[in-house]
């Protein structure tokens, strides 16, 4: 869970950085593939899991690459697509490690944070995913004259801004299904903050045993 929260955190801080530098889409995409791969880590507990966790992995992670190198063979949809079952199935895994503990410790505070940052990934993702599909669903109200696009960092931002409900205003969704996802996100970021404090909150007051 540790490495995890760690490898996220790198992402999430280097990723606008690392984009402005020679070949920094290929450290961009080490650090997700870091990020992947230590997802499959965290949910290796049980055969079965690491075995789903893997089939998910192996074409997120490969599409990713192929599809940087070689964009005509590997279309992004098939990583994205990956990379969202892969988010996904982590997050449910850690969420139920997180309700099913015992007591609040480092694992369990570390597995919290990390199913809210991987959330915010698994949106990325997906805004990224609409994009793909759907040219022009996000709006970016930006005094650059630069042509922006819903990728990399952009989706980063947008989906973390979103998911704590903060909204700047800076890039909008335009199509019903970019709106209906950040709705959707928003929604998820509150109950996730709710439920997981009261969750917390009645691990460590429950009386401990003898």
């Amino acid at each position: 869970m540790v490495e995890l929260l760690i490898v996220i955190a790198l992402l999430l801080f280097l990723t606008p950085f690392v984009e402005e530098i020679k070949n920094g889409e290929l450290i961009v995409s080490a650090l997700i593939s870091l990020v992947l791969l230590s997802a499959v880590l965290a949910v290796a507990n049980h055969p079965s899991s690491l075995i789903i966790a893997l089939l998910l992995a192996i074409p997120a992670i490969a599409g990713r690459w192929l599809n940087h190198f070689h964009p005509h063979l590997m279309p992004r949809e098939i990583f994205l697509l990956a990379g969202i079952g892969l988010i996904a199935f982590t997050v449910f895994h850690l969420l139920r490690f997180v309700l099913r503990a015992a007591s609040v410790d480092t694992e369990v505070l570390c597995a919290s944070i990390s199913a809210y940052l991987m959330l915010g990934l698994l949106w990325t993702m997906a805004y990224w995913l609409v994009e793909s599909l759907s040219p022009g669903a996000f709006s970016f109200n930006t005094a650059t004259d630069a042509k922006e696009t819903m990728e990399g960092f952009n989706a980063f931002y947008f989906s973390f801004i979103t998911l704590c409900t903060v909204g700047y205003g800076d890039i909008t969704p335009v199509t019903k299904i970019a709106r209906m996802l950040a709705a959707t996100e928003a929604i998820t970021g509150l109950l996730y903050v709710a439920v997981l404090i009261a969750r917390l909150v009645a691990l460590y007051s429950r009386p401990k045993s003898s």
